[in-house]
C-alpha cells in the first residue's frame, strides 16, 4: 500500500470508531466530537476505559497493536456494564463491530469508579500477563531478537546449535511491513507449519535512527532477498526467511572473488581474527593413514571427508590452519586446496555469457543510493532485480531497448544502499554468490552474544557434553578469541535472587 492509501485507510477506520462509538463517549460524559478527531479519540478512549494514557500509542505499533485492539473492545464492553462471557466472545469475534450494537440498540450506562474498582481486582493476573506479552512483542520487534542457526555456512565463527541474541537497534530498528501477524513467530506457526501472516495490508518500510551501518566483516541478519512463496511471488520483506552472513562487500565497492580470496577494489579484504574460511580440499596419501579414529582423536578434525580415488580424499570444509596439520603428517603426499574453476550457470546474475564459478567471479559494483550506472543489455542482469523487485519500478526489454516506468533508460540511479553477504564455510554456503545483493531494506540486525550452544551431534541423555559451556554468554563480534561471560551471569543472577528474598521478606514483615 502506498502512503496515500494508507492515509485513506486510516480514515476510513476513524470514520468506523466514530459511528460505532459516539453514543458511548456521550454516555462517559465525553463530547460527541471526541469520537471523530484521529488520534485523540484513542487518548479519550483510554480515559473512559481508565487505562494509562500511553496505551493509546500502542494502539498505533504495528502487531502490538493486533494484541491491543481486542483488549481495548472488552474493556470497553466492560466499561459499560457488557462483562460476561458471551459478550467477552462476541466483542472479539465480530472484530469489535459488537459495540455498534451496544452504541445503538441497547441503553447502558456508564461504569461508576467503584464499580471499576471492584473489576479491577479480578483483572490483575490477565493485566500483568497482557503487559508481558506486550513488552515481549515489544523488544523482540524493536530492540533485541532470539535467533538460531540451522546451517554451516558461518562453522567455526558460529556454530549450529548457537542461540543468539540479534540487536535491531545497532543498524537501526524496522517497523514491521506486514501489519496482520502473530507476535514473536516469524513466517510460519511453529508446530502446525502454517502461515503466520496476511500479506494485506502492507506498511510502507520505515527505520529508525541506528547507531552503526554494516562494515566489512560484520555478522549480518538478513531477510534473504530472492525468498519466495511456493507460486513463485516473493514474500513480504519481513517475512522472508532469515539469514546470517558474514558481510564483506559495502555499498560502492567493486568486488572480486580470485581462487577463493574476496578482493575489495582490487585489494584483499583483510579478515577479522575471529573469521576462519574453510576451503574443500583434495589430500593424496600413501594408504598408511587417514581414517576415523586417528583423525578424531589425534587431530580433533571432525569435518566431512570421503574417498574419491585410490588413497585420494575429499575434505569438505577445512580451516586453513587444519589443512597444515594434515600437511604436516607423515604419509602425506599432497594437500592441495580445491579452487571451483569451471563455468558455473547458477553463479550471479546466472547469465550465459558469464564463465564465473563460487571461487573465480567480478569484478561487480555494489551499489550504492544516489550512485548512476550506465543500462546495457550486459549490465542489465545484474541489477533488474534492485530495479524491479527491491525499488519497485516497471521494467520492460525488447531487443536492445530498455524501458522504466514506460520511458527509455540508459542509465539508473539507486534508491538504496546494497551489501554482500557471504559465508565463511566457502564451499557450502549459499549466499550472494548465487542470488547477488542485500538491499538495506533487508538488514534484520546484528548478532551481539551466544545465550546457549547445544551440540546436535550428542543426545540430550548426555547433558553435560550436549551444551558447549564455553560458547554461554560470549559475544560474537570482536577480536582474538571469545571470550564466556557466563559465570558473570550467574554471579549476577544469584545476587538478584538474594535481594529479591530479603525485599520480599521485608515487605512482608512491614505488612
Amino acid at each position: 500500500m502506498t502512503l496515500l492509501q494508507w492515509f485513506i485507510f486510516f480514515l476510513a477506520v476513524q470514520v468506523v470508531h466514530y459511528l460505532g462509538t459516539w453514543k458511548l463517549y456521550k454516555k462517559a460524559g465525553r463530547k460527541t466530537w471526541e469520537a471523530a478527531v484521529p488520534v485523540y479519540n484513542a487518548v479519550i478512549l483510554m480515559k473512559i476505559i481508565r487505562k494509562p494514557v500511553y496505551w493509546a500509542a500502542l494502539l498505533f505499533i504495528p502487531i502490538v497493536n493486533l494484541i491491543m485492539f481486542p483488549v481495548v473492545w472488552v474493556l470497553t464492553l466492560k466499561s459499560f456494564g457488557k462483562k460476561s462471557s458471551l459478550d467477552t466472545i462476541l466483542g472479539i469475534v465480530t472484530l469489535g463491530f459488537y459495540i455498534y450494537y451496544i452504541n445503538y440498540a441497547e441503553d447502558v450506562k456508564y461504569i461508576t469508579k467503584e464499580e471499576y474498582d471492584a473489576e479491577k481486582k479480578k483483572e490483575s493476573t490477565l493485566g500483568s500477563l497482557l503487559f508481558a506479552i506486550v513488552v515481549a512483542t515489544i523488544v523482540h520487534t524493536y530492540v533485541m531478537q532470539p535467533f538460531t542457526i540451522p546451517t554451516a555456512s558461518l562453522e567455526k565463527t558460529l556454530l549450529i546449535g548457537d542461540f543468539l541474541f540479534v540487536s535491531k537497534f545497532h543498524y537501526g530498528a524496522r517497523t514491521p511491513m506486514t501489519t496482520v501477524a502473530l507476535p514473536m513467530v516469524h513466517d510460519s506457526v511453529p508446530v502446525v507449519n502454517t502461515k503466520s501472516y496476511l500479506s494485506w495490508p502492507q506498511l510502507p518500510s520505515f527505520r529508525f535512527p541506528g547507531f552503526e551501518k554494516p562494515e566489512k566483516n560484520d555478522i549480518v541478519v538478513f531477510n534473504w532477498p530472492t525468498d519466495k512463496r511456493t507460486d513463485g511471488t516473493y514474500k513480504p520483506i519481513d517475512k522472508k526467511t532469515n539469514y546470517v552472513k558474514r558481510c564483506v562487500g559495502t555499498p560502492g565497492d567493486s568486488l572480486s572473488i580470485k581462487d577463493g580470496v574476496v578482493y575489495i577494489d582490487n585489494k584483499e579484504l583483510i579478515l577479522s581474527s575471529r573469521a576462519d574460511i574453510q576451503y574443500s580440499y583434495i589430500i593424496k596419501t600413501d594408504g598408511t593413514i587417514l581414517n576415523d579414529a586417528y583423525l578424531k582423536q589425534k587431530l580433533h578434525i571432525t569435518d566431512e571427508y570421503g574417498l574419491v580415488g585410490k588413497n585420494t580424499y575429499f575434505f569438505r570444509a577445512l580451516t586453513n590452519s587444519s589443512a597444515e596439520t594434515i600437511k604436516s603428517l607423515n604419509g602425506i603426499i599432497s594437500v592441495e586446496r580445491n579452487v571451483a574453476s569451471e563455468a558455473d550457470p547458477t553463479i550471479f546474475p546466472t547469465t550465459k555469457t558469464k564463465s564465473w564459478s563460487q571461487d573465480n567471479m567480478g569484478p561487480i559494483y555494489i551499489p550504492e543510493a544516489g550512485k548512476t550506472v550506465s543500462l546495457t543489455k550486459e549490465t542489465l542482469p545484474f541489477y533488474e532485480d534492485i530495479i524491479k523487485e527491491y525499488e519497485g519500478n516497471k521494467l520492460q526489454v525488447t531487443g536492445n531497448e530498455i524501458r522504466i516506468n514506460g520511458e527509455i533508460a540508459t542509465s539508473y540511479t539507486f534508491k538504496q544502499n546494497y551489501y554482500w553477504m557471504m559465508g565463511d564455510n566457502r564451499h557450502n554456503s549459499l549466499d550472494s554468490r548465487y542470488w547477488g545483493f542485500v538491499p538495506e531494506d533487508h538488514i534484520v540486525g546484528k548478532p551481539v552474544f551466544i545465550w546457549m550452544s547445544l551440540d546436535q551431534n550428542v543426545p540430550w541423555k548426555n547433558f553435560s557434553k550436549k551444551v558447549r559451556w564455553d560458547r554461554m554468554f560470549t559475544t560474537v563480534g570482536g577480536e582474538g578469541k571469545p571470550v564466556s561471560y557466563f559465570k558473570y551471569f550467574l554471579i549476577l543472577l544469584a545476587g538478584w535472587f538474594v535481594f529479591d528474598y530479603f525485599r520480599k521478606k521485608k515487605k512482608k514483615a512491614t505488612n
